[in-house]
């Protein structure tokens, strides 16, 4: 991103709350909300990663940007998270539910401690978060909610059940809340990635050749082969989307879970 688009101004003066900010996708969609005037609160475990994605975006000119570390499968902590950012920006307009992780486990070797994480972690967090960010949303009878979910939000894939099941959940909690406030000038929706260019999936390659003695090109050829188009999606095209469903022009869609995953997922 360049200082120059840092003026566009589409979301100016809009409090956006992003968790998992710091890589990835939830990188990506920082930085393009901040190319478009918004004021960020950025939220995640890593500290000093944060800080260091809050005085980039602060060099660009614009609003400030704030950052804070928190572990959001806490209830107490992501309620705290979202109280310090409201202190900060005011109320949270914009709020995307982007933080999540994704460990393989084979079903028949799954603890219950890995299950719970999992849940804690991908679905467990979007309810802490959104509980205390809705709060303000409410009276103001305005507020868009974005979770990012998943293709795994949408199919099923084996290995992954526990993640599966979390992103289902998104998946299902983003429905009920998008009937719940449809009169109340709040959308919910949930953005579906499949296998996109981040560390996320770079450590799912460093696990497929640990555990099959293929190489990092041909596992990543795998992965990139689920989808139709033959490729990884890239986190750009994930915030894109975001974009979309914060926009004025999205003022009518709700309750909707869209895959961006070059066809593999159709519904």
């Amino acid at each position: 991103m360049t200082a120059s688009r840092a003026s566009t101004g589409d979301f100016a003066n809009r409090h956006v709350l992003v968790t998992g900010a710091s890589r990835g996708i939830g990188w990506a969609i920082a930085q393009a909300f901040a190319a478009r005037g918004a004021r960020l609160s950025l939220a995640g475990r890593d500290a000093a990663l944060l800080e260091q994605r809050r005085a980039t975006l602060n060099s660009l000119g614009g609003p400030d940007h704030t950052a804070f570390s928190a572990d959001l499968s806490d209830a107490d902590a992501a309620t705290a998270m979202v109280r310090h950012a409201v202190a900060a920006h005011g109320p949270v307009d914009i709020l995307v539910n982007n933080a999540g992780t994704g460990v393989s486990q084979p079903f028949a070797k799954m603890t219950a401690e890995h299950w719970n994480q999992m849940l804690a972690v991908n679905l467990s967090s979007v309810f802490h978060v959104t509980r205390a960010a809705i709060d303000d949303m409410l009276p103001r009878k305005q507020g868009r909610i974005i979770n990012v979910a998943s293709t795994a939000g949408l199919t099923g894939y084996a290995y992954v059940a526990a993640y599966v099941a979390a992103k289902h959940g998104v998946v299902g909690l983003t429905r009920a809340l998008a009937r719940e406030y449809a009169t109340a000038g709040i959308t919910v929706n949930a953005v579906c990635p499949g296998y996109v260019d981040t560390d996320m999936t770079a450590g799912t390659i460093e696990t497929i050749v640990k555990k099959t003695g293929r190489s990092a090109e041909d596992a990543r050829a795998e992965l990139a082969k689920g989808n139709p188009q033959g490729r990884l999606i890239q986190p750009e095209e994930v915030a894109d989307a975001v974009l979309w469903l914060a926009g004025a022009n999205a003022a009518s869609i709700t309750g909707q879970a869209i895959a961006i995953a070059g066809g593999e997922v159709m519904s």
